[in-house]
């Protein structure tokens, strides 16, 4: 056992507050995750619980790894009346990257028979890589529009349905976006690249699913087994990295005038309800509205080209959730109602049955909850749980989680070298990058099962069903 950590349950593991900690740090991982939890991972964990107006703990997912102020996998929230902060940190530079997945009533049997035709074309017509640009280029007052409306200017653009808005979390837009916040430099990066994917982890892929463990709730998400889904993973390109970094400089200059005590300047904080915090949140859900639009009018970009491949396809929602964002919901602090601003930095919301938040169809199930694999590995669909609200304010794991840098991994393995083992395995890849592809090695992250048993043993979400890759569009 590490010092400093006490597992407290099989799947729970606790740093009893020390020093400017004004909370415990609680970690989620099983006996064999917590020890690839890196020393700097437990110490920003620890730099969180000292943040001011910080509520009940500062939480990290079992797939936690370091990243920029929070960990990647981090939790916490923070109440508004008691000084609590907002860090840009806490959000991330790709605000609101996120995972949509769609049905595609197809049989894994009827996406072999065209599979080679149908990677072509998803990677010919779907944007992709370092600096993508897409055929789509908004001006001024456009890029305004998007930001205020998301998904829903994305379906008034001709870009997918008003049915797809009501499986999108806040029914695709963020309500208290401000454009006006939004620098130009941000607004003149995300100018010609909406309906693209990006690069990194960001994918789009076709599925199968391989097992259902929850009969009941898969039959209520509509899953079956052998059938395919289609998963797109992005966010907000380089209007949500701009707006990071354009807010925490700000931020690190401010701290110190409100009484902030940063214990690492990548914390860079101010309180929510300061001019500061308000621009913020202002330009932040702008950010998140970029993304629901991106991934919208990419779900229609994905739409034409099975159209044209298999006619008969008909590509409904699953569900679309963000894992980088602070939202303010309502929570229960000390068995009472309480308005939080719940930061999730590479976490999923976990909303359990009953939530107003919900689409009536998943109102007794809990939501779908998207977990990414690496590329070639399993992805997962969980289903929130009334736990979770207790357990780390209904929030669960993500995907994998990095367990080696890009550098390292790039030194490891050569992106020919990754493809061609894929190729082995009957997945599909198709990538603008060979580094990138070096970069995204599964072998680069943990094991995403192992990932999600422990998400699943510690009540944070419900495991439903597994799914594998048939294609793989990287940037």
């Amino acid at each position: 056992m590490r010092p400093g950590l006490k597992q407290t349950s099989e799947n729970v593991w606790a740093i009893e507050p020390f020093g400017k900690m004004k909370v415990p740090g609680v970690i989620f991982a099983d006996n064999i995750l917590i020890n690839d939890i890196d020393e700097k991972t437990v110490s920003q964990v620890c730099n969180v619980a000292a943040l001011p107006g910080i509520v009940k703990a500062s939480f990290a997912m079992p797939d936690a790894h370091m990243g920029y102020g929070f960990p990647i996998g981090g939790v916490a929230a923070f109440d508004p009346d008691a000084g609590g902060v907002i860090s840009g940190g806490g959000v991330g530079f790709d605000i609101a990257c996120g995972v949509r997945a769609l049905h595609t009533h197809l049989s894994f049997e009827e996406i072999i028979a065209v599979k080679d035709k149908l990677a072509e074309s998803l990677f010919r017509d779907i944007p992709a890589g370092v600096g993508s640009t897409g055929d789509i280029f908004l001006n001024t007052k456009e890029l305004d529009e998007m930001l205020t409306g998301g998904a829903k200017w994305a379906v008034e653009k001709g870009f997918g349905t008003k049915e797809d808005l009501d499986f999108i979390e806040e029914a695709g837009c963020s309500s208290g976006a401000i454009p006006a916040k939004v620098s130009g430099q941000a607004k003149k990066r995300q100018a010609d690249q909406m309906g693209t994917l990006g690069s990194g982890n960001h994918y789009l892929e076709v599925q199968k699913i391989a097992d259902i463990f929850d009969e009941t709730t898969a039959q209520v998400f509509g899953l079956k087994k052998g059938d395919c889904l289609v998963s797109i993973h992005c966010g907000s390109r380089g209007l949500g990295h701009q707006i990071g970094t354009d807010y925490l400089k700000q931020m690190a200059a401010q701290a110190s005038s409100y009484g902030i005590d940063l214990p690492d300047r990548e914390l860079a904080s101010v309180p929510i309800n300061s001019p500061l915090g308000s621009d913020y949140l202002g330009a932040m859900r702008s950010g998140i509205n970029c993304a629901l639009a991106n991934r919208q009018i990419l779900t229609e970009l994905t739409r034409r080209v099975f159209s044209k491949i298999i006619p008969k396809a008909r590509l409904d929602m699953l569900y679309d959730v963000s894992h980088n964002t602070a939202k303010l919901e309502e929570h229960k602090v000390n068995g009472k109602a309480k308005q939080l601003l719940v930061h999730r930095k590479g976490a999923t919301r976990s909303f359990g049955p009953g939530r107003d938040d919900l689409p009536a169809k998943y109102k007794d199930t809990g939501q779908p909850v998207l977990i990414g694999g690496s590329m070639g590995t399993s992805s997962y669909i969980l289903a929130g749980t009334s736990q979770s609200e207790e357990m780390a304010f209904s929030s669960a794991c993500h995907g994998a989680g990095r367990s080696m840098s890009r550098t390292a991994a790039t030194k490891r393995w050569q992106g020919g070298q990754i493809m061609k083992e894929l190729a082995g395995r009957k997945i599909t890849i198709k990538s603008r990058s060979m580094r990138g592809l070096a970069e995204e090695a599964p072998d680069a992250y943990k094991n995403v099962s192992a990932v999600v048993e422990a998400t699943v043993n510690a009540s944070l979400a419900k495991k439903v069903a597994k799914l594998l890759p048939v294609i793989c569009v990287k940037g």
